[in-house]
């Protein structure tokens, strides 16, 4: 069942991506001073008695654009208005009936849409009169709020969910897998997206940064929901020039921490940056089990790239992601998108797969019997694995019951995660390993 769409429209800086974060009550939008920050549709969805919407941020109308995507960002507030069952129309209480205002309202009567209106910034009481002026839009009266200060809000709210009563309305399938797509600036992410929605979702450009928030796409697959969440392209920190640019890259990496599997786009036509091994460090270090998608491969394999090629290259220069499949792919095609998308079901099912006990206990007998440890072993002893049991999935965590666990050196655990990922069914995916004493052994 589609959820009914509530698309929040307005020119720049009215104060768009404030008001869906606070509807939604949490920072979703980034909200910066600088007209035109919101490019793409981003989406959240309320709830309120039972009753579900999905509010839909859009980028502001007649967006004058530093980097020429003007008609990009409008026809994707084209898409929002087609695709809403209500429009909140949002106006500056301060700056009264502008231009912009005026053809947006036009469009709005001529599209015969369900109009809400709302002045915003209307931070005193004293204010309200001021948006008596915006009735003559032919909306009705403009409800006075200020989203920063949460002044109206659930009035707002009832509003938007009695005009859409009549809708029916559930609870929305919860998705079986949340999949961030990351990589550097220009790496082919929102291609990606798109080609995996089946439509131009976020906007695609030749020009690097394009989006700049996390976008999470709802996407089906074989009956079943996934989130795919769309990044912004990140860049050396000496790189960053902004504000903007800032809160990108701290939503990539709480995208990362989110999300069940990544995504790390390479292009294929560049060698491996800085910026590559940083995100594959943030990746590795979350223990997020990945997928790295070589896109453009099309263009590398006209250079005479081979596959075994890149892939003895990536083990080289991003050892902490050997455990990663890699795929290779052409978004720009839509080549291999639903194979990836079967890998990413793939490893998903992995990380969340529960060893037995036996099971575990028996890979780690023959792992013992292999007699390989650390080094130092004089004073201290030898290594002793009394037992294992698995703790948690997604990362794959496993408890080690051990005799001194100072003998678990860091090497001597990569061996052992190295020979379990041989013998068990999770050979894709990392895994995490605690090591804990055995203290009636030790007590012996």
């Amino acid at each position: 069942m589609a959820l009914p769409t509530v698309a929040i429209i307005g020119r720049p800086n009215v104060g768009k991506s404030s008001l869906l974060n606070a509807l939604a009550g949490e920072m979703i939008s980034i909200v910066e001073p600088t007209a035109g920050v919101t490019r793409d549709r981003i989406t959240t969805l309320i709830e309120q008695n039972g009753q579900y919407i999905e509010l839909m941020d859009t980028g502001g109308y007649g967006i004058v654009d530093s980097d020429q995507l003007n008609d990009h960002v409008e026809a994707q507030i084209q898409k929002a208005m087609e695709s809403a069952e209500l429009v909140v129309f949002m106006v500056d209480i301060r700056d009264g009936i502008m231009a912009l205002d005026k053809k947006i309202a036009q469009i709005l009567r001529k599209q015969n849409l369900n109009v809400i209106g709302v002045a915003n910034k209307a931070d005193s009481v004293k204010m309200f009169p001021a948006a008596a002026e915006f009735n003559r839009f032919g909306f009705g009266e403009f409800l006075c709020i200020s989203a920063t200060n949460n002044i109206n809000k659930s009035v707002l709210l009832d509003m938007i969910f009695d005009r859409l009563s009549h809708i029916e309305s559930a609870a929305p399938p919860t998705p079986i897998m949340k999949l961030a797509i990351v990589g550097k600036r220009n790496a082919g992410k929102s291609t990606m997206v798109n080609a995996m929605a089946g439509e131009d979702r976020v906007i695609v450009s030749e020009i690097a940064g394009t989006t700049r928030d996390a976008v999470d796409v709802r996407i089906e697959k074989d009956g079943r929901t996934i989130v795919v969440i769309d990044t912004a392209g990140v860049r050396k920190k000496n790189k960053i020039q902004n504000s903007i640019e800032f809160y990108s890259y701290v939503r990539v990496t709480k995208s990362i921490h989110r999300a069940d599997v990544v995504f790390f786009m390479i292009d294929a036509t560049t060698p491996i940056s800085q910026v590559d091994k940083k995100l594959a460090r943030i990746i590795s270090t979350e223990q997020k089990s990945c997928v790295i998608i070589i896109n453009k491969w099309d263009m590398a394999l006209e250079a005479g790239s081979s596959t075994a090629d890149f892939e003895n290259y990536l083990n080289k220069v991003l050892p902490g992601l050997k455990y990663a499949p890699l795929a290779f792919t052409t978004a720009t095609e839509s080549k291999n998108i639903q194979s990836v998308l079967d890998l990413a079901t793939e490893i998903f099912k992995q990380t969340t797969t529960w060893i037995s006990t036996p099971k575990l206990n028996k890979a780690f007998e023959l792992i013992k019997a292999e007699r390989v440890g650390a080094t130092k072993r004089s004073k201290l002893g030898w290594p002793k694995i009394y037992y294992a049991t698995q703790v948690a999935v997604n990362p794959i965590t496993l408890l080690l019951f051990v005799n001194k666990p100072d003998l678990f050196e860091e090497n001597y655990l990569r061996f052992i995660i190295s020979r379990l990922q041989s013998m068990l069914p999770i050979e894709e995916v990392p895994i995490r390993i605690m090591v804990k004493p055995h203290r009636k052994r030790e007590e012996k």
